[in-house]
């Protein structure tokens, strides 16, 4: 089994304050990567994270809150 972690379209939608649709409307098109597991769709933590980044409008820049999102990322 992998050790990847696995959130619901609701626990996204709930951290991204976004319909819960929107979330599902982005696995339809294949921007989000999620897994159908049967009773519904799961999205793995490093999927999640990679499309974020993918849209992004300007990259951070160094100094500027990284170092608090690498915080809330190892906690």
């Amino acid at each position: 089994m992998p050790s990847e972690k696995y959130q619901t379209v609701k626990d996204v939608a709930d951290r991204l304050q976004i319909a819960e649709a929107t979330v599902r409307h982005w696995i339809k098109t294949g921007d989000l990567r999620a897994i159908d597991i049967g009773k519904g769709w799961r999205i793995a933590d490093c999927d999640l994270d990679l499309f974020l980044r993918r849209h992004e409008t300007v990259p951070r820049l160094s100094g500027s809150g990284e170092a608090l999102c690498n915080k809330d990322r190892d906690a």
